[in-house]
């Protein structure tokens, strides 16, 4: 009973929080387009809520728990600006990863392992790599905003293992892959580069933390 109701309460923080950030990102950075309209602002809260319901019933009152509800929030809020806008701001992905970095660091000063933040930086700096890598092989494939992004979604996998950082990485590929042609398939004037990838990448650490944390 516990787990459910500390779940339902970090379920409406979670769109709380939704709604707060597409104000704060609207006033802040006026460049990455203004505040969207009801529909998407109530879709994007509805779905931060689900995903922070979601991540505190796996955790329930782990140190750990604040980092990932954090990811849920601004993840999501990445995601709707990459397909909006198709592109992942360089101030919101930047504070994913310190904001990440901080709150991780304050769980293992709460108890949990060092190991476990030594493996979260060690795999943000591996998926940023490897993706850095695919990019200048091919720049019409992947962006320098998932690149960058690879380095926050590497920090979470990294956490939780190296397993989850090796199947989290090819679940974004798999995903994006799959999402790449669904929409090209659909409307033949577009192309892969064209399709928002940040979505998939995040879609695809969201579910990894989910199966096993």
């Amino acid at each position: 009973m516990h787990g459910l109701l500390l779940a339902a309460g970090m379920g409406l923080l979670g769109a709380s929080l939704s709604l707060l950030a597409d104000l704060l990102i609207a006033r802040l950075l006026p460049r990455f387009g203004r505040l969207p309209r009801g529909r998407v602002r109530t879709a994007t809260a509805a779905i931060t809520a689900v995903v922070c319901f979601a991540f505190a019933l796996r955790m329930e009152d782990e140190p750990v728990l604040p980092a990932f509800v954090f990811l849920g929030v601004l993840g999501i809020q990445l995601a709707r600006i990459d397909i909006e806008l198709h592109l992942l701001p360089d101030p919101l992905v930047l504070l994913l990863l310190a904001g990440g970095a901080a709150l991780l660091t304050a769980s293992t000063l709460a108890g949990e392992p060092w190991s476990d933040l030594v493996k979260a930086v060690s795999g943000g700096a591996i998926l940023f790599v490897i993706y850095l890598v695919l990019a200048l092989i091919s720049p019409k494939g992947i962006g320098m905003g998932d690149v960058k992004l690879a380095a926050p979604v590497g920090l979470y996998l990294g956490y939780l293992g190296w397993t989850q950082l090796l199947y989290g990485g090819l679940l974004g590929f798999i995903v994006g892959g799959i999402a790449s042609a669904v929409l090209v398939g659909r409307g033949p004037e577009k192309t892969p580069a064209e399709v928002a990838y940040g979505p998939s990448m995040l879609a695809a650490a969201i579910a990894v933390v989910l199966v096993s944390a």
